[in-house]
């Protein structure tokens, strides 16, 4: 019987594969990235499927979503103190374990409350792998590399959202919807195997305390202001548990700064945010969390409720925009190597914004070019930004601070997106409560929901302005 690979240290790893070691352990991160944004983006397809399956809104069916989201959020917090204890290797190899593991049993779930339950569990392993990614190519390659590094990476991030709802789709109309849970094995097995033989052993490993009531303030907030968008709906904005909701949100935040500012090793440390391109970066970081996952939501949705598309023919229609991803994601790591990231992230925002006020203004009279060509737009745009961002908002900063710091990113990449999937999910409903759910008032809904979106990465465009320039 084979025996698993001995892990190995990576001054012996580097020895063996020379120069090219650093992105043997990129493309082993990258795959595991890549398993868990599938995990994140490919189930908005399904959510039709849902609704019909088991006969709920989409108000209901969105904490499928938003569940996942929130657990995944969560999640990141003790990434960095999982680091230290850990060290990269096993953390990686834990998380995706965790994720092959919860996507087999979710494949399984015979109802709803077991198919947002292993959404939770799913999201809680990709929440581990997120921040992942950013410290390895802060780590590891030096400034002037950072940017191709970083573009490759995105690649596969960036690329798996775009062709998800067309590989989904197809699933989904052959198979069910319980097939969307099996979409990202492929590449939780590949970055096991790989991770097994390539990545090295921690060098040192710290023992410092983990902040747990840090870890518990920022949980029952990010919970509770979710609940509380959510609740707009099923409660109203009047309601006494919406407002309570909110409430508990916003002052579990406020009690979190003063048990922060009190604290030796904070779980986020404040700190952190005198720095005004880190503060400039995690604003953006959430407005386009929030813009990107609320179109991710949004698009599939609108394309067969309002469109009359199917599932597979709606994924098909965004599968153009891949290919201009795929050509802009390596030209915008090079870019950011030569150029200002805070510009380009600034021309990506600006780019990922027009294409949701096309959407806005076109509504229901688009034609199938129209379609495509916006969707271009928007992923030219977003091809820009990821290699950009975090080169952007991490460069200035000391390296002992990177692990933290790559949480906090994708901790408000994240939380933005939460609140965006929720909120887009609540405000078109809402929008249909007004105008019907029949033409022409379901394209007016939609165009506002679109309208809503572009006025974020509006607001995210203004704070890249306030970045300093590098």
């Amino acid at each position: 019987m084979p025996s698993l690979p001995r892990a190995q240290t990576f001054d012996s790893l580097s020895l063996r594969y020379g120069e090219g070691f650093k992105w043997l352990v990129l493309l082993v991160v990258g795959l595991g990235t890549i398993a868990g944004v599938l995990s994140t983006t490919s189930f908005s397809v399904a959510v039709p499927a849902l609704t019909r399956h088991f006969g709920l809104g989409q108000d209901q069916v969105q904490w499928a979503i938003t569940g996942f989201m929130a657990a995944m959020t969560v999640a990141m917090l003790p990434t960095p103190w999982l680091l230290d204890r850990l060290g990269f290797r096993r953390l990686f190899l834990l998380a995706i374990a965790a994720l092959t593991l919860t996507s087999i049993a979710g494949s399984f779930a015979d109802s709803f409350a077991l198919v947002v339950g292993a959404r939770i569990l799913q999201g809680a392993a990709a929440g581990m792998l997120q921040p992942l990614g950013t410290l390895a190519v802060m780590r590891l390659f030096p400034a002037a590399t950072q940017g191709r590094a970083s573009g490759l990476l995105g690649f596969g991030i960036v690329l798996a959202p775009a062709v998800a709802p067309a590989l989904g789709g197809l699933l989904l109309d052959h198979f069910g919807w319980q097939a969307i849970f099996l979409i990202n094995l492929p590449f939780c097995i590949a970055a096991a195997v790989l991770g097994l033989y390539l990545l090295p052993l921690p060098r040192k490993q710290e023992h410092r305390q983990f902040d747990w009531l840090g870890l518990s303030l920022l949980s029952v907030a990010t919970l509770a202001l979710v609940e509380g968008v959510a609740s707009l709906q099923h409660s109203g904005p009047g309601a006494p548990w919406t407002w309570f909701s909110c409430a508990l949100g916003l002052s579990t935040i406020a009690y979190f700064i003063h048990h922060a500012r009190n604290t030796k090793s904070p779980i986020i440390s404040l700190g952190l945010f005198r720095h005004r391109t880190f503060t400039m970066g995690t604003i953006v970081s959430f407005s386009y969390g929030f813009g990107l996952y609320a179109s991710t939501y949004l698009i599939p949705v609108f394309l067969q409720n309002a469109l009359g598309f199917t599932a597979t023919a709606a994924g098909l229609a965004l599968l153009p925009s891949g290919i201009a991803l795929a050509i802009t994601i390596p030209f915008a790591g090079h870019l950011a190597d030569r150029h200002s990231p805070q510009w380009i992230t600034a021309a990506g925002l600006a780019l990922f914004g027009l294409s949701f006020l096309l959407f806005a203004i076109l509504g229901g009279g688009t034609t199938y070019a129209e379609l495509v060509a916006v969707t271009i737009i928007g992923r030219l745009g977003l091809g820009l930004i990821l290699p950009a961002l975090s080169l952007a908002t991490l460069r200035h900063l000391e390296p002992h601070h990177l692990g933290q710091s790559s949480m906090v990113i994708s901790y408000m990449r994240q939380i933005g997106g939460v609140l965006g999937i929720a909120i887009a999910a609540v405000f078109v409903e809402w929008r249909e409560s007004v105008y019907g759910t029949l033409p022409p008032g379901i394209f007016t809904a939609y165009q506002q929901s679109f309208l809503l979106i572009a006025i974020v990465f509006l607001a995210a465009l203004i704070a890249s302005f306030k970045m300093k320039s590098s």
